[in-house]
């Protein structure tokens, strides 16, 4: 009876640690990331400033700015599939149609109404998302910013339609926090110097038929003393 009580916690046991989603860890201890709530006007928040704009125009540009930032992991980070990156921005995609749409329409009035024409408008809005993409292109923070984003993605398939905005006033100060980068917090971290490797002349110039090194022809020698070696006669 012991032995089946045994048996049947381990296979409890088992099942249980299989139910749990698989998340990438890149470290033993991962630096924290939060931020506090914004509301779209700090400075570096969103791809560029949007002066005059109203909170609502403001909140479109927190939507559209994550919407992009998800995008832009969507494409860095499958290099590690357990991220799930790809699948949470497809998820995004789907469940917040109607939000991430009323996003784009209210930035492209904003644009209209602060731009001197309809094309100067237009061309603000294209850099406007130009901008977006290239503030979220990382390589040394690529891990901190990836497992950030994978976190974010998938409260996003369980934020509730209507309400995508919110996360991203939350959860937007963290992403950006996540493009600074950093590595291993539970250990000390070793600095890594180049050191410039020299090695010597070759030329049969600079070498005497015992082998040893001709100052006079070819300068002090920066190549530690060896013991002389004879050159082998052909």
């Amino acid at each position: 009876m012991r032995v089946l009580r045994v048996a049947v916690g381990a296979v409890m046991g088992t099942c249980a640690l299989s139910a749990a989603p698989a998340s990438a860890q890149f470290f033993l201890q991962s630096k924290p990331m939060a931020g506090q709530p914004v509301k779209g006007d700090e400075p570096g928040i969103i791809g560029s400033p949007m002066p005059d704009a109203t909170p609502d125009e403001l909140r479109a540009g927190l939507v559209w700015t994550m919407r992009a930032a998800l995008n832009v992991a969507a494409l860095q980070c499958q290099f590690e599939p357990t991220l799930n990156t790809v699948r949470n921005y497809n998820a995004l995609l789907a469940d917040h149609r109607d939000e991430l749409k009323g996003a784009f329409d209210t930035l492209s009035k904003y644009f209209t109404r602060t731009g001197k024409t309809a094309k100067a408008g237009q061309t603000a809005l294209d850099q406007f998302g130009t901008r977006i993409y290239s503030s979220y292109a990382t390589v040394g923070a690529q891990r901190g910013f990836c497992q950030t984003a994978n976190t974010i993605g998938a409260d996003a398939n369980f934020t509730p339609r209507g309400h995508f905005g919110e996360l991203a006033e939350a959860r937007m100060q963290e992403l950006r926090n996540s493009l600074v980068p950093f590595g291993e917090q539970r250990f000390p971290r070793h600095e890594w110097r180049d050191v410039a490797l020299t090695r010597p002349r070759l030329d049969t110039i600079c070498w005497n038929k015992k082998g040893e090194w001709q100052a006079k022809k070819c300068g002090v020698s920066t190549w530690p003393d060896l013991p002389a070696v004879g050159i082998a006669s052909r």
